[in-house]
């Protein structure tokens, strides 16, 4: 069945995505275990994706951008937004909760317009709030709340769904989805990046996912939502697989492979020893094996009629080439018997197929762009 035409009308037109909403998404003809969302193949686009306007202008997303991803086969980019970068108030400090509220809505059409030109090019758009009121998993803006302590920041978080289900009510699921929170996760300390982290209570998630997907369908019972994993991406939400939720996971395991020196996630990254892949790491052994136990319990979710989506996955520029190609190459061909599809952090850019700044590729001239033909070929073929 073409991927494109995977989800019928008819079975996104009624309330049926109501019931259980899981398999709500599936024709009758389709076998049990078959993934009942499509197997989106794509990118990340990061032009929303820092709090901060004007923060990395080469991130925009230029048309020729689209049209490679189209004319490669791809269907489907991933769309982080910071809300800072879509919200009125004083830059100069720290925002109040009342700002929070303060929609800009010129940043609304730009953002509207972007994800137009993607559908332009029939590629499907994830709508993901990378940043929420109250929460992200990096550091780097003060929140004036915390999302799983306070009620105030958690009403804020319905409202900023509540606009943009209502700003793209008329938007068919076929060609838009709404990717509720980036990789939740407790933290003890919001503005410190390294301080611990916990999963979130699943009860506490349950509320969370079904409130928003409440304000989401408000305007439109036919949205498409999709909710991450708890801890990071990391664990399959049993919490809220009666709801007519998908469930996103991430292809970032094990960490040491996929941000080998990485200052955002490890506190003294210059010591890392170069991974292996499969191989060692502190005492323990990593390969493909230990990646299907990873996967299993996504892959049992598919076979109970959840959507499943690996919505992040790549590895960032210093891990070596040779090892990234083998460890995602091993990830891809875990996911893809199952009709799990992915989007790579990031189309341009360290963890990209174009100018991703590793030393150790031999990159092809692409229209000015240093092109990672390898890394292509191994996306094309899953």
């Amino acid at each position: 069945m073409n991927r494109r035409h995977f989800i019928k009308n008819s079975a996104l037109a009624t309330g049926a995505l109501g019931l259980a909403g899981h398999a709500a998404f599936a024709t009758p003809s389709m076998p049990k275990i078959q993934n009942p969302i499509p197997r989106w193949r794509g990118f990340n686009l990061l032009d929303y994706f820092s709090p901060r306007p004007g923060s990395n202008p080469s991130a925009r997303t230029t048309d020729d951008d689209f049209r490679w991803m189209r004319d490669w086969g791809f269907d489907f980019v991933r769309l982080p937004l910071a809300y800072p970068r879509y919200v009125a108030f004083d830059r100069s400090r720290d925002i109040t909760p009342e700002e929070v509220y303060n929609i800009d809505e010129r940043a609304a059409d730009e953002i509207e317009t972007l994800i137009a030109r993607a559908q332009r090019h029939g590629l499907h758009v994830s709508l993901s709030l990378h940043r929420a009121p109250g929460y992200c998993i990096n550091a780097g803006f003060r929140e004036p709340y915390n999302l799983w302590k306070d009620e105030a920041a958690r009403q804020a978080f319905y409202h900023h769904w509540s606009y943009w289900g209502k700003r793209f009510k008329n938007h068919s699921p076929k060609k838009l989805s709404f990717d509720l929170l980036n990789e939740p996760a407790m933290r003890e300390d919001m503005n410190d990046q390294h301080s611990k982290i916990t999963p979130v209570p699943g009860p506490l998630y349950r509320e969370l996912a079904q409130k928003a997907l409440a304000a989401i369908r408000a305007s439109n019972p036919a949205h498409l939502v999709i909710a991450n994993g708890n801890m990071v991406g990391n664990n399959v939400v049993d919490e809220i697989i009666d709801l007519p939720i998908a469930q996103s996971c991430r292809g970032y395991f094990p960490n040491h492979i996929s941000h080998h020196k990485a200052s955002w996630v490890y506190k003294n990254p210059a010591d890392m020893p170069d991974p292996v892949w499969p191989g060692p790491h502190r005492d323990k052994t990593y390969d493909r094996a230990s990646l299907e136990r990873y996967y299993q319990p996504w892959i049992e979710l598919v076979g109970k009629g959840v959507g499943v989506h690996c919505g992040e996955c790549g590895c960032w520029s210093r891990t070596p080439h040779p090892v990234f190609l083998a460890w995602f190459g091993d990830v891809l061909d875990i996911l893809t018997p199952h009709g799990i599809g992915f989007g790579l952090w990031n189309f341009r850019g360290d963890f990209g197929l174009l100018d991703s700044n590793r030393t150790d590729v031999e990159y092809k001239d692409w229209h000015g762009h240093k092109l990672d033909a390898r890394l292509l070929k191994l996306l094309q073929d899953h």
